[in-house]
């Protein structure tokens, strides 16, 4: 049976901000529909646990994660080393080795901020903008142009035990949104039943039903790495998007 119990979790509240820009501003007429399956993970076995089994770090992790998957497709495998994963938590989330208190996780959106402004160990990240996370299609959308998307979870406490993700019916107060807690992951891969994540040093999957059960909360990142490899996708408009990043203060 698998057991992730003694697994981290990290993601706290999900934290919104008007200014943020939504992905669906800027998908144009004529942007071909996302094909029926996609998978970016290049058959890489090995992912790191990324601390997220001794800190709940969840929101760095999963953003080591993303830059796994963007240097696998776009020249070679990148694996984050644990010391500037563990520096990161520390300059993002406030973590201090000295007080074992701060390990308290971080907030995915103030995660994606610091990142927009400064790098991540010098992966910078153009731009980030909201996916809605109820639209299937504009998921599969972003996972296709830009190598997957960054999400928040409320997990149950069922997903503790599950090898793949799903609802469990009457499954009670532990089939209930959060009563595990918040969790972060890239997602890389889908299907027409599923999306796989990156979670705890391997691929997780889950079913279409967990994701509008306990997902509530999903970005686009537009990595610098990624964009110049691959370019600007046809029936995207990034000049768009970059002319109303300029206005946001």
């Amino acid at each position: 049976m698998v057991d992730h119990s003694k697994m981290k979790l990290g993601r706290r509240l999900v934290k919104k901000d008007s200014r943020t820009l939504k992905l669906g501003k800027y998908l144009k007429d004529g942007l071909s529909a996302p094909p029926e399956a996609k998978d970016w993970t290049k058959g890489i076995e090995n992912w790191g646990m990324m601390l997220n089994d001794v800190h709940g770090d969840c929101t760095i992790a999963a953003a080591a994660h993303a830059i796994q998957v963007w240097s696998a497709n776009t020249r070679s495998e990148l694996t984050m080393p644990d010391s500037i994963v563990l520096s990161y938590f520390e300059k993002w989330d406030g973590y201090k080795p000295s007080d074992p208190n701060t390990d308290a996780g971080g907030v995915g959106l103030d995660v994606l901020n610091y990142w927009q402004k400064t790098s991540f160990d010098q992966h910078k990240l153009i731009a980030y903008a909201d996916t809605a996370f109820t639209s299937l299609e504009e998921i599969r959308q972003a996972i296709t142009l830009f190598g997957g998307v960054y999400i928040g979870l409320a997990l149950p406490l069922t997903a503790k035990t599950q090898a793949v993700w799903d609802v469990v019916p009457n499954g009670g107060d532990d089939a209930k949104p959060g009563s595990w807690g918040g969790h972060a992951v890239f997602v890389p891969k889908y299907d027409a039943h599923s999306f796989t994540c990156i979670t705890w040093g391997e691929l997780k999957q889950m079913t279409v039903a967990f994701w509008k059960e306990y997902v509530d909360e999903a970005h686009a990142l537009l990595s610098r790495d990624w964009l110049e490899s691959k370019g600007a996708p046809s029936g995207f408009d990034l000049a768009e998007l970059k002319s109303d990043l300029g206005r946001i203060k």
